[in-house]
Parts: structure tokens; C-alpha cells; sequence
């Protein structure tokens, strides 16, 4: 058995499930919502790029180094963006959330502190991870506020560290939650879902 192993989890209307080719036309769509392949620090793929960048997923994942994962609305079905654990690090028990996006019209609404809620409880709590961590693109400041928002501690920066779609290279910002943190964390994650839900709203946090 794999440290991380293919899982499926729900809630408050949001499904994440094992990303795969069937996935290929929804994930192709929820990318068209906004054209978001088309902003510089994010790795979003192009329409004709999507069944490459599920299959490049799919090797990771037999490789033990990434879980990648749709992001889907329970109820509809549609595909509304993708997320992974990565770097996955069995010998000290961390992963790493990434590979983040969505559709532009669930932007700034409840699917990404979901999608972090869901995810954090099942690195913590039934994997056992003593650290969960991100990383994002120096100049990806919306990502950076939404992380910090999450209750995540900044780690550094690592210089010149990673080629972007444009071929510059990007200093990479790093981020982590322990496991000590987590209840705290968690106390958070579902305080702010129940303040927007009760006023109607739902938590602006954005990729990362």
C-alpha cells in the first residue's frame, strides 16, 4: 500500500476524485472559464494541452510522487478545476497541495477553502502527516494571501528555482502547516465557511 493512495472525499456540495482521462473535456472546459492557461505563473494547461497534462499527472502518480486529484460539483457533475498532493515524501510524512486551479466563475466562492479543508483533514488526520506544504511563484501574490489566509506559516523563498511557462525562472515561496497547527488551523478553515455561509457568501480564497 502507498503512503498516499487514490481516495475520494466530499463536502458541503464539492467532490474531489482521482483525476483521469475521463476527466479530459470538463477539465478542458472549467480551463476555457477565463482562459487560464493564458496567465504567466500558473501551469493551467492550453485546450489541446489537457490530455498531456492528465497523462503527465497519471505518471507522477505511478511514480508515488503526486495525487492528482478533480475538482467537481457533487450534485452537477461539472468539472470546476483540479488539485494535487505533490512532493509526496513518505519517509518523513509530508505532502505538499498544489497544482491548483479553477474556473473562473467559482473563483473567489467556498470550492477552495473546501477543497483545502478536505484536503488538510486527510493529510492530518488519516494519513498521519506531521507537515503539510505548498509553494507558489514569487509574483503569484493573489496565491500567496490565500495561502497565508489559509493559517499557513511562511517557510522562505528559494532563488531562481523553477522555469515558468514563458521560460523565465521564478523564486519559489514556500509555505507549511504542522501537525500541531492543525486544530487551529482546521478551527479556522470551518469558521470562515460558517460566517459566509450564514451571510449568504462564501470565502474568497484563490488558487494556490
Amino acid at each position: 500500500m502507498a503512503f498516499v493512495d487514490p481516495v475520494t472525499l466530499h463536502k458541503n456540495g464539492i467532490r474531489l476524485e482521482p483525476l483521469a482521462l475521463a476527466h479530459e473535456s470538463g477539465l478542458a472546459a472549467a480551463a476555457a472559464d477565463g482562459k487560464l492557461w493564458q496567465l504567466r505563473v500558473t501551469s493551467v494547461p492550453a485546450p489541446q494541452e489537457t490530455r498531456s497534462y492528465i497523462e503527465h499527472a497519471l505518471a507522477m502518480r505511478d511514480a508515488g510522487s503526486r495525487l492528482a486529484f478533480a475538482v467537481l460539483d457533487d450534485a452537477s457533475g461539472r468539472v470546476l478545476g483540479s488539485t494535487s498532493y505533490h512532493d509526496i515524501l513518505p519517509a518523513v510524512r509530508r505532502v505538499e497541495i498544489g497544482h491548483t486551479w479553477y474556473a473562473r466563475s467559482v473563483q473567489r466562492s467556498h470550492v477552495n477553502t473546501t477543497c483545502k479543508l478536505m484536503l488538510l483533514q486527510h493529510a492530518f488526520e488519516t494519513l498521519g502527516c506531521g507537515v503539510v506544504g505548498w509553494r507558489t511563484d514569487n509574483f503569484n501574490l493573489v496565491s500567496q494571501r490565500a495561502i497565508a489566509r489559509l493559517g499557513a506559516r511562511k517557510d522562505g523563498v528559494i532563488r531562481h528555482h523553477a522555469p515558468r511557462r514563458d521560460g523565465t525562472v521564478r523564486d519559489t515561496v514556500m509555505y507549511s502547516v504542522i501537525a500541531g497547527e492543525w486544530p487551529e488551523v482546521k478551527a479556522h478553515l470551518q469558521d470562515l465557511l460558517r460566517q459566509h455561509a450564514n451571510r449568504g457568501q462564501q470565502p474568497g480564497l484563490l488558487s494556490c
